[in-house]
């Protein structure tokens, strides 16, 4: 007489070849060249993360990763790509937080739900913003560019990397904070906010350590303030926004990503080969130079945390009235 298997043992035979499976694919990872996807222009903070890592990771896998910036969209048009992309881990996002946790609020449409399109991987880092002016604005100090920003009445403007990133929304808890009249300026991206600063087209603008600290060293731009709960090791001279009286604490930070549905294995993998790379002496330097902290974590664990930032900055998008479209 033959004898069938029963349909729970057939279900436990299809489930544990599926995780043979999952776990020979994700041993195996990357196949080929890996596409690291930045939603933002060329040079700027999401760069900086993300060059090393690539790197490292092209060094120690022996498989090229690529990088992509596919800026535009306050950073929706890059992260949208990815969500649809093959969720195999041969296609990567690394960007800042705007795209992730305040786009959601900011805009009334989107493409995407990050929440429920792709999978969180790992912090990078995060950096404080710091405020910086050109060299023409005639303030040394906090109170020396209020006094200024309010003789201009209205006619002062302030830059950042785009609608809805943290350099906006850390501009937009200033002018709260301030009750200052100012016009924001959205560019696409940190990099060419950051030219026309130093162009003397733009008087101010916020931006992470990151991005400024080159320009602030070379004294093109004169920094105010740092938005960290303490000062940066970089500029230990340059005061908090709550030692100069205002209550404002911010961070950029930055993530990585892959779309929804990659296999938890090959997250697992992706993961685990990062953080190597993050605690490598070249990756150390750049959290060095650039006076950011290590933020490497779980993909749980981050998931957490990208979930608390949702709440934190939806919060200070309806309380700042801030909107694109």
């Amino acid at each position: 007489m033959r004898v069938f298997p029963s349909k729970g043992k057939s279900l436990v035979f299809a489930l544990a070849a599926t995780v043979l499976s999952t776990s020979a694919f994700a041993q195996n990872w990357p196949t080929g060249n890996v596409t690291v996807v930045v939603p933002w222009p060329a040079g700027g903070p999401s760069d900086i993360a993300a060059r090393p890592l690539a790197k490292g990771l092209t060094e120690g896998l022996k498989q090229s990763f690529v990088i992509d910036n596919r800026g535009g969209g306050g950073g929706n048009i890059g992260t949208l790509a990815v969500t649809r992309a093959k969720p195999d881990g041969q296609t990567l996002l690394i960007t800042s937080s705007a795209p992730i946790v305040i786009n959601p609020s900011l805009y009334k449409k989107m493409a995407f739900d990050p929440a429920k399109d792709l999978i969180p991987v790992t912090n990078l880092l995060r950096a404080p913003l710091v405020l910086v002016a050109h060299p023409s604005v005639p303030a040394k100090n906090v109170k020396e560019l209020l006094a200024h920003i309010q003789s201009k009445k209205g006619q002062f403007s302030y830059a950042s990397a785009g609608n809805g990133t943290p350099q906006h929304l850390t501009g937009e808890l200033f002018r709260g904070v301030t009750k200052l009249d100012m016009v924001h300026v959205p560019y696409k991206g940190s990099a060419p906010a950051i030219s026309d600063l130093l162009g003397g087209h733009i008087p101010i603008m916020f931006d992470s350590t990151i991005a400024i600290m080159p320009h602030i060293k070379s004294g093109k731009v004169k920094p105010i303030a740092v938005s960290g709960n303490k000062r940066s090791p970089l500029l230990p001279d340059v005061p908090t926004f709550a030692e100069a009286g205002l209550n404002i604490e911010s961070y950029a930070w930055y993530g990585m990503f892959v779309p929804a549905k990659t296999p938890k294995a090959v997250v697992d993998k992706i993961n685990a080969e990062s953080q190597k790379v993050m605690k490598g002496a070249d990756f150390q330097r750049v959290l060095a130079d650039t006076g950011t902290e290590y933020v490497g974590d779980s993909p749980e664990n981050f998931a957490k945390f990208v979930q608390a930032e949702s709440a934190k900055w939806s919060k200070i998008v309806k309380d700042s009235g801030a909107t694109v479209d």
